[in-house]
């Protein structure tokens, strides 16, 4: 064990782990001991929310074949549809993102793009290195409905990218999916809570959304 003398610069090694200098004592807890204590906190509350299709998108992001192959995952592409049908049905526009390496024809075939749906290619945070942000100017947007996989990457980091640009960000959670629950758990938390975003996400789900 290594202690510091508060008066040298000097680190000294000393073989008793027992040893205690005044004025400074080592603390045998560490950060993962205090972590280990945090109770889980509550649910979130989902709110009902009413869109106006005139300013809101609709983001399908990496709903691909290969991806999307977990229970939950598998879950969420119906809630995915039922959203797709009512864009398409009120002309809102649905944007989709790929991994870099992906085509449309990846896309699970429930949600598969039309012809005239965008499509970017990116890592998680779709914004980066994409024109996500020109299309959503270009179509005067000022709300986007995240969904997809996964919870803790690309929904995660573009729904925060999104708010971060000041858009309003509707997270329904029975759309979006990850591989373990706790970290679907935490991107909801994340959202409703961290500066940058609480102030724009609202967490709902599917059958929540009206127009």
């Amino acid at each position: 064990m290594i202690y510091f003398c508060p008066f040298h610069r000097n680190a000294f090694n000393y073989l008793n782990d027992d040893f205690r200098y005044t004025g400074f004592q080592r603390q045998d807890k560490t950060i993962i001991d205090n972590w280990n204590t945090v109770s889980t906190p509550p649910a979130p509350t989902l709110k009902p929310v009413k869109i106006d299709p005139r300013n809101t998108a609709l983001l399908i992001l990496d709903m691909e074949n290969t991806l999307c192959t977990n229970p939950e995952c598998r879950a969420s592409i119906p809630k995915i549809r039922n959203l797709l049908v009512k864009a398409r049905e009120n002309n809102i526009p649905v944007i989709y993102s790929l991994r870099p390496t992906a085509t449309a024809l990846d896309v699970i075939k429930p949600l598969a793009p039309l012809p005239m749906d965008l499509v970017v290619r990116s890592g998680v945070d779709k914004f980066y290195k994409t024109n996500l942000g020109e299309i959503l100017q270009q179509k005067n947007i000022k709300n986007v409905i995240v969904t997809g996989y996964a919870a803790n990457g690309a929904v995660l980091h573009t729904a925060t990218g999104a708010a971060l640009r000041n858009y309003n960000v509707i997270v329904p959670v029975d759309a979006v999916s990850a591989d373990v629950p706790y970290a679907e758990q935490y991107t909801a938390w994340h959202m409703i809570n961290s500066p940058g975003t609480r102030d724009k996400a609202v967490l709902t789900r599917t059958n929540l959304i009206s127009i």
